[in-house]
């Protein structure tokens, strides 16, 4: 079993299914309305739980019907959310737009996220028993920053998925083991629009770097050797929400269980190659059983 903490969000992903997404001042009818417990914390919670790690989660939902739920399914998964706090107010929810392709637009309200402001009691001695801390950016910045303080200070390895892209302080770079962005996060960091170079940027404030790339595969670069591109397995995309979250998530079960960098890349990308054939986020991740077949 894989020890691994999330410090992060919980929505509730309102999901409308359209043939293309409306422009700027136009409307169109969509094909379905779905609503899908996510946020990507909580995504990267279940996808590393049903990946066959032990996982807990830190982070806020409300005290509404949308807060019961989300912590309903983040247990059923297999998650422990006896650290996951319930804030007075609306949980966070996610307005999602896919269309036929596939492809996705998020707008994010982050309701009781917000409140995760810093660690509370208890929650710095759970990231020190971990082996990896999970950490991505739909809390406020401070609580990143102090979950990934208390992870250096404890020698727990952190890894950060830089979204929604933005630009981020030397201080939690410099507390981060592994960066995991998508192609489109990496040039809003560098600005430099090519992975590889993007990559080779990156280097300079963390050890390690994966470029989640879609359809392309994933590129990883580390300090000291050379870059490395994992295919990953052709598929026909439905909706690719979560698909990166878990990428991730399997990815750390899988660097947790001791396996090298590109056969832990292979498992994470047959794991988001699965959740892209599903519609929905923390509905479409896949079981350890299905990753391994």
């Amino acid at each position: 079993m894989t020890a691994i903490v999330v410090l992060g969000s919980a929505n509730m992903d309102l999901v409308t299914y359209v043939d293309r997404v409306p422009r700027l001042g136009e409307t169109v009818t969509g094909r379905e309305l779905r609503m899908v417990p996510g946020g990507k914390g909580a995504n990267q919670a279940v996808a590393a739980a049903r990946a066959g790690g032990e996982v807990a989660m830190i982070g806020a939902v409300g005290d509404d019907a949308y807060g019961e739920r989300l912590r309903h399914t983040l247990e059923a998964s297999g998650v422990d959310t006896d650290l996951l706090r319930t804030a007075a107010g609306p949980s966070g929810t996610a307005h999602v737009a896919v269309d036929g392709t596939g492809a996705h637009t998020i707008i994010v309200i982050p309701g009781a996220n917000g409140t995760v402001t810093h660690l509370a009691p208890g929650e710095e001695s759970l990231i020190a028993g971990a082996s990896a801390l999970l950490l991505q950016l739909e809390i406020p910045l401070n609580a990143v920053l102090a979950g990934a303080l208390a992870a250096r200070r404890h020698a727990v390895r952190t890894v950060l998925t830089p979204s929604p892209a933005q630009p981020l302080p030397p201080e939690l770079l410099d507390a981060v083991d592994l960066l995991v962005p998508s192609e489109d996060a990496a040039a809003t960091l560098t600005g430099i629009a090519d992975a590889r170079l993007s990559a080779e940027a990156l280097l300079r404030r963390v050890p390690e770097v994966v470029i989640r790339m879609g359809a392309a595969g994933s590129l990883y670069a580390a300090r000291g050797r050379e870059p490395v591109t994992v295919p990953a397995p052709r598929v026909r995309a439905v909706d690719t929400t979560g698909a990166g979250d878990t990428f991730v998530g399997a990815l750390a079960v899988a660097l947790g269980e001791g396996r090298p960098m590109t056969e832990a890349l292979g498992w994470a990308s047959a794991a988001a190659a699965l959740c892209v054939q599903r519609p929905g986020a923390s509905t479409s991740m896949p079981y350890r059983s299905e990753i391994g077949a």
